[in-house]
């Protein structure tokens, strides 16, 4: 007796480009983005005029479209934001890379690849650094690294910081929903301690990682790593009241 098998949801992958103010390098971006047979979508998050217009002139091309937020929500705000346009647009899968140009988006096939042969898990960017690193980030990072791994009871997660990515969005949905997810530069390392804690699987890939020394960072060393600290020490009591259940998924 043959038994007939449930179809598998197709795989439709969306770029999602967060933006503030980054006009020197989002052209770039998306050129390299469009070159790989992909389409984006620019979330504008409250930019100047001049980058706006920058970003009106980009929407006007072929597989590039805008979401335009009323005013500057953070790199996590935009990306919430992002991430339910994406599947208004009928995507299941956002692939995430920074707007300043340190990613490589001729990286862009290798993780829709890998995500596509494993749709339910999450595809995170290993950076692999050249010289032009700021130390005082790449040092920084390292306690940040050490969070994670104790908030999520392994190390699955190799850079929680790194914003190339992609995320299925059958888990991000439902999650974003329900949790409220820091919306500025806590974003990045926050959606993934709790995807992971809902049992998503993480795969990382290394990537070569750039920083240009004409590029735009809205990183602030003092403020944002404040952030982060007071995100690390939230995640921590909440990974203590899953304890029993991630210590359980553990032992399985």
């Amino acid at each position: 007796m043959s038994t007939v098998q449930p179809a598998a949801a197709a795989f439709r992958p969306l770029v999602v480009i967060p933006v503030f103010d980054h006009e020197e390098a989002i052209g770039a971006m998306v050129d390299g983005v469009r070159a790989v047979g992909q389409d984006c979508l620019l979330v504008d998050d409250g930019s100047r005029p001049s980058c706006a217009a920058v970003l009106d002139a980009l929407a006007r091309r072929d597989g590039v479209q805008l979401l335009r937020l009323p005013t500057n929500q953070g790199k996590g705000g935009a990306m919430l934001a992002g991430f339910r346009e994406a599947a208004r647009l009928g995507a299941s899968h956002v692939l995430q890379i920074d707007a300043d140009g340190q990613h490589e988006t001729a990286d862009i096939p290798r993780f829709l690849a890998a995500a596509s042969a494993e749709p339910a898990a999450v595809i995170l960017g290993a950076p692999r650094y050249d010289e032009s690193v700021p130390k005082a980030r790449l040092y920084g990072r390292y306690l940040t690294h050490v969070w994670i791994w104790i908030n999520t009871l392994s190390l699955d997660i190799r850079d929680s910081m790194c914003g190339f990515r992609v995320y299925p969005l059958g888990a991000v949905l439902p999650l974003i929903d329900a949790e409220a997810v820091g919306l500025r530069m806590d974003f990045d390392p926050e959606i993934l301690v709790r995807l992971h804690w809902c049992g998503v699987p993480m795969r990382n890939l290394e990537t070569p990682v750039h920083y240009p020394s004409d590029g735009v960072s809205h990183f602030d060393v003092w403020r944002d790593n404040v952030r982060i600290s007071r995100l690390h020490a939230r995640l921590f009591f909440g990974m203590l009241r899953r304890l029993p259940r991630l210590l359980l998924r553990k032992l399985q």
